[in-house]
């Protein structure tokens, strides 16, 4: 195995934090209950019941049974963590629809059962057989992981087994891969919680087989009597995975290959599978993303395009791209401890995630654009754009993917490995460990991101010997670090961006942290043409931006000077409690412009106050334009 740590289980970490428990009790009270309804209204959990008949309306959609699966996952999380007899109730009963849907052969799909029979693994290319098998996969694991529970996971075991017969390379099976990845790293996770290797086996077999020639999805196209066409990178199915250099294709299908890839690296020690995926890393996080952790820059294709093709306005950087770059970044992290991993995870988290879902938890975002002009800009389920969340989409796998990863939070803040603890994100709360012969209690007490300080307390059940490695942000350049009050160099300690603290610790031991954050003009890259001339504001991992409620219309005519003085000051009553940025810039005077589209460059400019907000937080009052990437000037 090359995995060198683990993540702590969800029932061993406590979220008690100024920052996030307000969202994870708005994900569990509002979103989770919010989200069910609309599953139950749109007939997807009901189409489990499999009483569909032509010609009755609301025919199962072939991704309906991943919405349901989501649901589950992240219900099943919320129950380790918060037990609730009325959620428990509501998940058994889905429970109990999906299993029941189980043909006697192991095959579990909605669609493919009671609409199309006859079609069944007939086109992986377009259909989502696989994937949505994969996400009843992952809640099952979840289930089981959070109350031992063994039905629904010994009947996806039963569908694992099936698939099993159909694809690989044996002789009279098919060899097939999924349209859209998301089987592959649910195999993995299936072999981890069942030890039956024959899962792992075929993960790693869907993810050997992609791209290999001929290709499948021509070979299945003919089958069906179709042209095949050239697909190519949308499907990350060009090349082989070992040979694929750029992140090419559907992003969010891409970051579940990687995902994948990752998992059977960590389980089978598989090199070359690793260093293809540090080398789309590289890739996708030095060229192919936005500021926010969005990816996937283009609506055609929901795709990644060229390197440094970050367009703004018309940026797609759909919520589930980034929610899975956090999986990728996560699984990157286990394979080899590396600050860059956790800066990224935690970027997108705080920017690219959030954004995705309002502050009341009712409504979401499955495009997240960095400008935004409300009469211009082109959206994917309207003529034109009204920048305001939605309650539910035809196509919801951002609302579903939202609740499942924030009710399982707790899972990414720490990790242990062999007589050490890694803390990678900076929320209050506790976790416990077991490591050195010792039951090791962490308890966390912070007001990050707004505030700079990290004090963590250490209570070994007796002294023992281990190392606490604290992530040190890469945007932080000026971190400090005691230990009972005596200055640490972190330079001494520091590698691969985390402070590792070696020592005999005692009960009461107390780390203080401190992370400054100062308001940071933020340049791009100069091949991100779009950028040029501009700046973001950035304070620690908080990506800001320009409202039209706060500072008018035509956003695009202000420029912020280099020297302009920035203001942070925390507002309690304002978005459920930010910090903003003030500052003085400038803007030009529109008024000699009417009747006028070109004139000779004469405009004045006049000086005007800004407030920005972090990025997560637009669109939460009143719709109107947004802005992200400042001119200079």
């Amino acid at each position: 195995m090359l995995s060198k740590i683990k993540p702590l289980s969800l029932r061993k970490v406590r979220i008690e934090d100024a920052f996030w428990s307000a969202r994870l009790e708005t994900n569990r009270t509002v979103t989770l209950p919010d989200v069910y309804q609309k599953c139950k209204k749109t007939g997807r959990i009901d189409a489990f019941k499999l009483n569909w008949k032509p010609p009755k309306p609301n025919q199962p959609h072939v991704f309906w049974d991943s919405d349901v699966a989501k649901w589950v996952e992240a219900a099943s999380a919320s129950l380790a963590t918060h037990p609730d007899t009325k959620l428990e109730k509501l998940l058994n009963g889905v429970i109990d629809l999906i299993v029941n849907a189980q043909q006697p052969d192991g095959y579990l799909n909605v669609h493919f059962t009671v609409v199309e029979p006859e079609k069944r693994w007939s086109n992986l290319r377009d259909n989502h057989e696989l994937y949505c098998a994969g996400h009843l996969m992952e809640a099952a694991v979840a289930h089981y992981e959070a109350t031992g529970k063994g039905d629904f996971l010994d009947a996806m075991c039963r569908c694992a087994d099936h698939i099993d017969t159909v694809f690989g390379r044996g002789k009279g099976k098919k060899r097939g891969y999924p349209g859209h990845e998301e089987i592959e790293l649910a195999l993995v996770k299936l072999y981890r919680a069942t030890g039956e290797r024959r899962y792992l086996d075929l993960g790693r077999y869907f993810v050997d087989e992609r791209g290999r020639r001929p290709l499948y999805f021509d070979i299945e196209a003919r089958a069906r009597g179709k042209k095949p066409y050239e697909y190519g990178a949308s499907h990350q199915a060009h090349l082989p995975v070992r040979d694929q250099k750029t992140a090419d294709g559907h992003a969010v299908r891409a970051m579940y290959l990687y995902c994948a890839m990752a998992d059977v690296a960590a389980e089978t020690g598989d090199k070359t599978l690793l260093a293809a995926c540090k080398r789309l890393w590289k890739n996708v996080t030095h060229r192919r993303m936005y500021i926010t952790g969005g990816i996937g820059s283009s609506k055609d294709g929901e795709r990644f395009t060229t390197d440094y093709d970050l367009p703004n306005e018309t940026a797609y950087a759909e919520t589930c791209a980034a929610i899975g770059l956090v999986f990728w970044a996560h699984r990157m992290l286990h394979l080899e401890p590396d600050g860059r991993y956790a800066d990224v995870m935690e970027r997108a988290l705080y920017n690219g995630v959030l954004s995705g879902v309002s502050l009341d938890g009712s409504k979401f975002f499955y495009v997240n654009p960095l400008t935004v002009h409300p009469k211009g800009f082109r959206f994917m389920y309207a003529a034109y754009f009204e920048p305001v969340r939605q309650e539910w989409f035809g196509t919801s796998c951002c609302p579903t993917n939202l609740a499942r990863l924030l009710a399982s939070l707790e899972r990414y803040v720490y990790s242990q490995g062999k007589n050490e603890i890694y803390v990678h994100l900076y929320v209050a709360g506790a976790a416990e460990f077991d490591l050195a012969g010792s039951k090791v209690r962490l308890t966390q007490k912070t007001q990050y991101p707004w505030k700079e300080k990290v004090r963590l307390i250490v209570r070994p059940e007796k002294p023992a010997e281990f190392t606490v490695a604290l992530r040190i942000p890469g945007w932080c350049r000026a971190a400090s670090l005691k230990v009972n009050g005596r200055a640490v160099r972190l330079a001494r300690i520091t590698k691969k961006g985390y402070a590792k603290i070696k020592r005999l610790w005692k009960s009461g031991d107390t780390v203080e942290l401190t992370l400054p954050m100062p308001i940071e003009q933020i340049q791009a890259n100069p091949n991100v043409r779009m950028n040029n001339g501009k700046v973001a504001l950035q304070r620690g991992p908080v990506v800001y931006c320009l409202e039209e409620i706060d500072n008018g219309p035509n956003l695009s005519e202000i420029s912020l000077p280099a020297d302009a003085t920035l203001r942070a000051r925390y507002d309690k009553d304002l978005l459920g409690g930010v910090t903003v940025i003030t500052a003085k810039a400038r803007r030009r005077d529109d008024s000699l412009w009417k009747d006028c589209l070109y004139q000779s460059a004469s405009s004045k400019t006049k000086v005007v106050n800004i407030r920005a907000i972090p990025y997560y937080a637009w669109c939460n009052r009143k719709p109107g334009e947004m802005l992200v990437w400042i001119r200079e000037g």
